[in-house]
């Protein structure tokens, strides 16, 4: 059984050179996301999409920023978004499948978390939840982060709140490389 289209087409190859060339940059020679062809599609969108990535190397570490991903994506039910970024980051980042399982169903009291770890699970649940951090929600952060890292944590969850939005949103079936959200114990 093939999976629906999204609700708005993407771009099929062969792609306008500078398309070609953003995607090669972007993906390393693996074929564009599909999320990608949508957005490409799109000239301002897919400038503005680009321009706010935020997987360059930044003040977190691999791990830190893929928690943050993939916690923000579970959160807003992004199975498509949650399931690239496992296949692709979920080893170099030393990800668990407690740990993913725990993005999915824990919370930032789940065993598997190290301090630090809570409280940017914390941290992200905050955000998710309420749009803000208490004064003891960003106290806890700032225990173990620093101002630069905080930012960058406040600005993933946003990016990937939007990401989740455009995938949900578009209804975007899943990639056949991506992993898929653990079942329910």
């Amino acid at each position: 059984m093939s999976q629906p289209m999204p609700r708005i087409a993407p771009l099929d190859p062969p792609y306008p050179p500078e398309i070609q060339a953003q995607f090669d940059r972007i993906m390393r020679g693996a074929p564009p996301l599909l999320l990608f062809r949508v957005m490409a599609g799109c000239a301002r969108a897919w400038d503005k999409f680009r321009a706010g990535g935020l997987l360059d190397p930044g003040p977190l570490s691999l791990r830190q920023r893929e928690i943050v991903v993939d916690r923000t994506c579970a959160l807003n039910q992004c199975e498509y978004e949650w399931g690239v970024h496992v296949a692709i980051f979920a080893g170099p980042a030393k990800l668990t499948e407690d740990e993913l399982r725990a993005t999915v169903f824990g919370d930032a009291m789940s065993p598997c978390w190290s301090v630090t770890e809570q409280a940017l699970i914390a941290a992200v649940d905050a955000l998710h939840h309420r749009a803000m951090l208490s004064d003891a929600e960003f106290a806890a952060l700032s225990a173990h982060y620093d101002e630069a890292q905080i930012l960058e944590i406040m600005l993933l969850c946003g990016f990937y709140r939007t990401v989740s939005y455009l995938a949900n949103g578009l209804r975007l079936p899943l990639e056949e490389s991506a992993a898929r959200f653990p079942a329910p114990l």
